[in-house]
């Protein structure tokens, strides 16, 4: 699991995963090269990219001696599916403290997609109301469990902390090292942002590497004066922990909050036509919270000229993340 110094880690994903060129949407779309990072294809339960944190989160988890994980999301969290199914795989019980802000929608939503797979996977879900201080709920649920005689382990929303950015700063490392295979000069990576912890991971291995291309977060729910100090939090811890000497730049966090509707998890028309257009384009199934907002994102900054040729001959090539969530799909009308 670990050597001498390592930061502890236990493989959980398929990786690399790959990186496919989507040439008809870039041909529909007119601008650059786009070209999609598979981190649906991690494997492990439907896959999705908390797989990588994980792999950080329950080594962790297991260097402290922990017998049971907790963590917490909306009703349809991918990462609440993968931490399930992570746990299952290892061997260590699973509690899922899940906030429902919709609990008036249909049933396909309440009960079905990721939150059947939850309990399919064996975890243990307790609900919580719309509104509750999640952080707090675990604290106290991992209270009661100590005082059984557990040994709790509490990963964080989004399974956004340090030890879990780690597993972004080694994809932005295997991005890297793919576009420069493929003989790739990227203008842009773009994704899905909420946590923060997968950007924080891509900024953090980007400055590892002394790169100069640029992240783009687009926000599936929080605005981007909230996020960006906690992605930068991350980053510069990324960076400490690993012990080296690099500084995050002041413009390496940049976060377009512009494309998350009403609010988080409730679909847009611009992620309607996102989602659809992968779909009968690429056969690519992105997903209706963060995917499909992020790929909305891309095409409107496409369409607005954000990537003309014009301001750069040798670099036209922009990778999207697929961070997954493809089960979500379901619980979406």
């Amino acid at each position: 699991m670990t050597g001498p110094g390592a930061i502890p880690h236990i493989a959980l994903a398929d990786l690399p995963t790959p990186l496919e060129p989507l040439r008809r949407l870039s041909a529909e779309l007119g601008g650059p090269r786009i070209w999609v990072k598979r981190d649906d294809a991690t494997g492990l339960a439907m896959g999705g990219n908390k797989v990588r944190k994980l792999e950080y989160l329950m080594a962790d988890a297991a260097e402290q001696g922990a017998d049971i994980v907790l963590t917490t999301g909306a009703t349809q969290s991918n990462h609440c599916r993968q931490t399930a199914a992570a746990a299952s795989r290892l061997g260590i019980d699973c509690e899922l403290l899940i906030e429902h802000r919709f609990p008036d929608w249909p049933d396909a939503y309440t009960e079905g997609g990721n939150l059947q797979l939850d309990r399919l996977l064996g975890a243990t879900v307790i609900d919580l109301e719309r509104g509750v201080d999640r952080v707090q709920a675990m604290e106290d649920r991992a209270a009661e469990l100590r005082a059984d005689g557990r040994r709790p382990y509490i990963i964080a929303l989004g399974g956004s902390s340090v030890v879990g950015a780690m597993g972004y700063r080694t994809a932005a490392m295997e991005i890297l090292r793919q576009a420069d295979d493929l003989g790739l000069e990227l203008r842009e990576v773009v994704h899905a942002t909420a946590s923060g912890g997968t950007q924080a991971g891509l900024v953090a291995g980007m400055a590892i590497r002394r790169s100069t291309v640029p992240v783009l977060g687009i926000s599936a729910g929080a605005p981007a004066d909230y996020l960006a100090p906690v992605v930068r939090e991350l980053a510069e811890g990324v960076i400490a922990r690993i012990g080296i000497d690099r500084e995050i730049a002041d413009d390496a966090v940049v976060i377009d909050d512009d494309y998350v509707g009403e609010e988080y998890g409730i679909p847009t028309a611009e992620m309607h036509e996102a989602v659809s257009m992968c779909a009968r384009l690429e056969g690519l199934l992105l997903d209706p919270v963060y995917s499909g907002k992020a790929m909305a994102g891309l095409i409107g900054h496409i369409r607005a000229g954000r990537y003309r040729a014009s301001d750069s001959a040798s670099a036209n090539d922009v990778v999207f993340i697929h961070t997954g969530g493809t089960p979500a799909l379901f619980a979406y009308r």
